[in-house]
């Protein structure tokens, strides 16, 4: 919101607040009913739009061809979960596995990832899975800014579509991207960042982890972080 909208939003305000004092002082000539200041409510803000169906987006995504990684993959790899899950859990791109079988997060760190759910008492049938970037790059390198501006449009309608209370990003590509900021995973993990209407917890990727096992307890003290947020019991230490 910009500085200009920002004192139009405060002008109406004071028009609402003097409205609703003749309106309690008996003032007739002026429309203060109920109604009124009730429609009143809305002005100067931009109206609500219906929410998107992650059908409706896979649907647009359809056969991609947006960027290079076309060529290389296998098939698309668009998301996972129950579309109004509560956290939705959002990594860098597909890696090797991914592309085989069509679904985020499986092979060894996806399993690393079910752990880390089971320690707070999620299962991955209770939480939305997805990528930034929805092919693989070749060699699992890291996205290129091209293939991640394409990408991220859809990665934004999916998050407007679930409305998820809280979001997990794995890694330094997911947390720039969601976030919008130039700082690194190690700058910024474990500490809740707003979002519109969510919750942002930043780690480290599964895949990290297993080369550098020394940052899983950082990852459990954020993920501890994360669960007292949410609401949720530890069920155990993740190993």
């Amino acid at each position: 919101m910009t500085l200009a909208e920002e004192k139009l939003l405060g002008v109406l305000d004071q028009v609402k607040a003097y409205l609703y004092d003749l309106k309690e002082a008996g003032c007739s000539g002026l429309d203060c009913s109920p109604a009124v200041l009730e429609k009143m409510k809305a002005w100067g803000r931009p109206p609500a739009l219906p929410r998107e169906s992650l059908e409706a987006i896979r649907q647009d995504l359809g056969n991609c061809r947006r960027c290079r990684l076309c060529g290389g993959r296998r098939q698309i790899v668009f998301g996972a979960g129950p579309p109004g899950a509560k956290l939705v859990i959002v990594g860098q791109a597909p890696g090797l596995e991914e592309d085989e079988h069509g679904e985020p997060f499986v092979g060894p760190g996806g399993e690393l990832l079910t752990n880390i759910l089971k320690a707070i008492s999620l299962t991955r049938a209770e939480v939305y899975l997805c990528h930034v970037v929805k092919c693989r790059p070749l060699e699992d390198r890291r996205p290129a800014e091209e293939e991640i501006r394409t990408c991220l449009p859809f990665l934004k309608r999916q998050l407007r579509a679930i409305g998820p209370a809280f979001i997990c990003t794995l890694g330094t590509v997911a947390t720039r991207a969601v976030l919008s900021t130039t700082q690194s995973i190690a700058m910024v993990r474990g500490q809740l960042r707003p979002l519109d209407e969510a919750l942002v917890m930043p780690t480290y990727h599964p895949d990290f982890l297993l080369k550098n096992p020394e940052k899983k307890r950082e990852v459990w003290e954020d993920m501890k972080a994360l669960a007292q947020a949410m609401g949720l019991t530890l069920a155990a230490r993740s190993k």
